[in-house]
């Protein structure tokens, strides 16, 4: 590894948390605000210093949640939950003050299933409609993940059509999970068949599971479901095939991949388990798709969910993503810039990964 490249990384780190305000020593102040010059020759480098005064944003962040105002009514009516309090001024405000130059924006969790196809169908379209509005009103500082009525085979093609063709949708947003059905079920195979032959990317969010919405008193379900529907879709797209299957499309999972880098022996076990059966599903290898996947560091840019994830891929597979309203981009850049991670791969991460499989974000 560049030794020079590194030591930008580290750069990166010591500059980030001071100008945050967090504790640093007088010496490491210094050295930061004496290697910042130095950083700035390296074209590959990427500092803290995104964030003062006049610096041109520079990150993608491709996980950041919309509340559509018509929505979060429908929600409320609907028993979805509460919604988050949120404007399109509130993501611009929170992307300028963390360096992020676009958003690629998803409907929040639900989506569009509420088990009615004509309200999922009429959900999905206005949900739509309203992120490629944003990205006309503030050109270059939005994209746009379509959602779609899943469980509604018929609904989910047209709104494919539409959302890329007439909408100019840079993927489509999913949840993890529809009822008892996760995203490796066969019933979703002809939508992926025409998602794979449209090259597209999907991005994935987690919600409360069907099966485990409150297992735990006091314990609000997305502590640890989130993360655990995560790795079971993850799971069904591998060893039901569909991984293997629809090699073109491009998954993008939320929060590090859930816990599937912690568990990642008893995947390889399964994998050995199923004999016969996975050299079918898995002719190569169930890392070999796992490599292929895309996951973003959104609630998942600490040291332990950091370490297991790149124990597994390369960092040109990790993105920037920050989880905003519920989570405020300031957590993951300082959360990034205290890993280990060279100058190179930082830029990689908060832009170049996402340019490579969406380049009409290309604007900033």
């Amino acid at each position: 590894m560049n030794k020079l490249a590194c030591f930008c990384g580290n750069t990166t780190a010591t500059t980030a948390t001071a100008a945050d305000g967090v504790a640093a020593s007088r010496r490491g102040f210094l050295t930061g605000l004496g290697a910042i010059g130095a950083a700035a020759l390296l074209p590959g480098c990427q500092t803290g210093a995104s964030t003062m005064a006049g610096a041109k944003p520079h990150r993608i962040d491709i996980h950041h949640h919309i509340v559509p105002p018509k929505y979060a009514a429908d929600l409320a009516k609907l028993g979805g939950g509460g919604a988050p309090k949120w404007s399109p001024q509130m993501s611009l405000d929170d992307m300028d003050a963390n360096g992020i130059a676009t958003s690629v924006v998803a409907l929040m969790q639900p989506g569009a299933y509420f088990n009615n196809a004509e309200t999922d169908r009429r959900l999905a379209r206005e949900s739509n409609e309203y992120a490629a509005q944003m990205a006309r009103d503030y050109p270059g500082r939005f994209g746009s993940f379509a959602t779609l009525p899943l469980m509604d085979t018929q609904g989910s093609l047209r709104e494919i059509e539409y959302a890329f063709d007439t909408l100019k949708a840079d993927g489509i947003g999913l949840m993890t999970s529809y009822s008892t059905k996760y995203l490796g079920d066969p019933q979703f195979w002809p939508i992926w068949e025409e998602l794979n032959r449209r090259k597209a990317v999907i991005y994935t969010h987690p919600l409360s599971p069907a099966c485990c919405r409150n297992p735990i008193a006091g314990l609000p379900p997305s502590a640890i479901e989130f993360a655990t529907d995560t790795t079971r879709t993850i799971s069904s797209l591998l060893f039901g095939g569909a991984a293997n299957k629809f090699p073109d499309i491009r998954w993008i999972w939320s929060h590090s991949g859930g816990t599937m880098p912690f568990l990642w022996a008893r995947f390889t076990r399964q994998e050995v388990d199923m004999k016969e059966k996975a050299r079918e599903v898995l002719p190569n290898g169930v890392l070999s798709e796992v490599k292929r996947f895309y996951y973003d560091t959104a609630q998942g840019h600490h040291e332990g969910a950091i370490a297991a994830l790149r124990a597994l891929v390369a960092p040109s597979q990790i993105m920037f993503g920050s989880d905003f309203p519920y989570r405020k981009g300031e957590d993951v850049r300082i959360g990034l810039s205290e890993r280990s991670f060279s100058g190179a791969e930082r830029a990689a991460i908060d832009r170049g990964n996402a340019l490579r499989i969406m380049p009409r974000l290309r604007t900033a």
